[in-house]
């Protein structure tokens, strides 16, 4: 078996770098159907990024969001760095992100080397970091996860540090707001969608769109409850989500013999559960065994679908598109419901989108080295809130400016 290595260092190549930002723009308009929109918050020049360091922190709804921020490093016309999953450096994928200036965070354990580089390229006075804080995809357009404090922390600490130094400790945080709108008419993807999953699940179908994707969602849940073992109870919608997520984690815990982490957000357990399989299952390939080495194998593929079971439906709870009934909530969940029932990882796009991106006030972090001086926890967890906050403030704006429910 090859041996990767244990962290993946960005190898910024800047000519590179500067076609692609020329390029890209319309070929991806042309192959992904995908088209950048961007606004911004009163008072909010994005000349003035160009001149000073940032640390930009975005929601991370979908698989292209990176693909996103790049077309906005063109738009300011620098090279950003990106902190992106270890999963993703493999073969071509791999060696393009690294030189496009990414590199690798191992989720689920401290990863040393990575925030060694967070560090440094935080000090540097022309960084530009881009970090989704919400620790991976949410698959959701108009809502955001809770935000990990992590970046936060290491953005302080770096600045902390530089300021003991005697340097210019000077760092802007720009919270991003990301947001996808399907520009045409959405009707025909969601009625053919939805037909796919009906004839999967041999579910009739009956009602209107709502109805069918209720009937559609609780045959996957009805599947999933089999498959787990789970008693029938009289829960609602979001308890059964809940119960299912719980048994999920807990049956890995238990095989891994993990001490089971019940108060832990789930993505955090997830992660760690990942992690410690990988560890079980590359010393399984490694003793040379081959009934070892299948055994592991099997275990591996059946818990790694659990897992990304929990990710895909993490966020998502009852009512998210009566809620707000666009076509893209409607497609969020359809999407979800395609990952699970069709086994494919990345479903393509349901149509042409525009990728509305809000650039929100950044915050001069220098101003918190006093309080982070003082009280560093509550420091690194007040900044993280408002942040979060200011995500969802202008994620609420774009959808106010981009809504049209599923009566259009």
């Amino acid at each position: 078996m090859k041996q990767r290595h244990r962290f993946y260092p960005p190898k910024l190549n800047p000519t590179l770098v500067r076609l692609l930002q020329k390029s890209l723009p319309w070929l991806v308009r042309w192959q992904s159907q995908l088209e950048l929109t961007i606004s911004t918050e009163a008072q909010v020049q994005l000349s003035t990024l160009r001149q000073q360091p940032c640390l930009f922190l975005c929601n991370h709804p979908t698989f292209n969001d990176p693909l996103v921020m790049f077309l906005f490093s063109g738009v300011v016309g620098q090279p950003f760095h990106y902190l992106a999953a270890y999963e993703r450096f493999r073969g071509l994928e791999g060696w393009l992100l690294q030189r496009i200036g990414a590199y690798s965070i191992r989720r689920g354990q401290p990863d040393r080397d990575s925030v060694a580089q967070t560090l440094k390229l935080l000090a540097q006075p022309n960084c530009k970091l881009t970090i989704f804080p919400e620790g991976g995809c949410s698959f959701q357009n108009d809502t955001v996860m809770p935000f990990r404090p992590g970046a936060v922390q290491m953005a302080l600490q770096a600045l902390s540090k530089l300021e003991k130094q005697g340097g210019s400790a000077h760092l802007c945080v720009v919270p991003i707001s990301l947001k996808y709108y399907y520009t045409g008419q959405m009707q025909p993807m969601i009625e053919q969608t939805l037909q796919r999953l009906e004839r999967a699940l041999e579910v009739t179908s009956q009602g209107d769109f709502y109805l069918r994707l209720r009937i559609v969602a609780a045959a996957v849940m009805g599947r999933f409850e089999q498959e787990y073992g789970l008693p029938d109870a009289d829960l609602d919608w979001n308890q059964r989500i809940a119960s299912l997520k719980a048994s999920v984690l807990e049956q890995c815990e238990r095989q891994l013999q993990l001490t089971p982490a019940p108060n832990e957000p789930n993505r955090e357990r997830v992660y760690r559960i990942q992690h410690v399989l990988e560890k079980t299952y590359t010393a399984a390939v490694e003793a040379g065994s081959n009934g070892i080495y299948l055994e592991a194998a099997d275990s591996w593929e059946v818990m790694r679908k659990s897992l990304s079971r929990v990710l895909n439906f993490d966020a998502i709870y009852d009512g998210y598109v009566a809620e707000k009934p666009t076509p893209e909530r409607f497609l969020d969940t359809l999407t979800r419901l395609e990952r699970e029932v069709f086994n494919i990882d990345q479903p393509p796009a349901k149509g042409r989108r525009q990728a509305f991106l809000r650039v929100g006030k950044p915050i001069h972090l220098q101003d918190y080295l006093p309080d982070y001086g003082r009280d560093r926890a509550a420091t690194v967890t007040q900044l993280t809130q408002r942040l979060q906050q200011t995500v969802q403030s202008n994620l609420d704006v774009l959808s106010e400016a981009t809504a049209r429910d599923i009566s259009w």
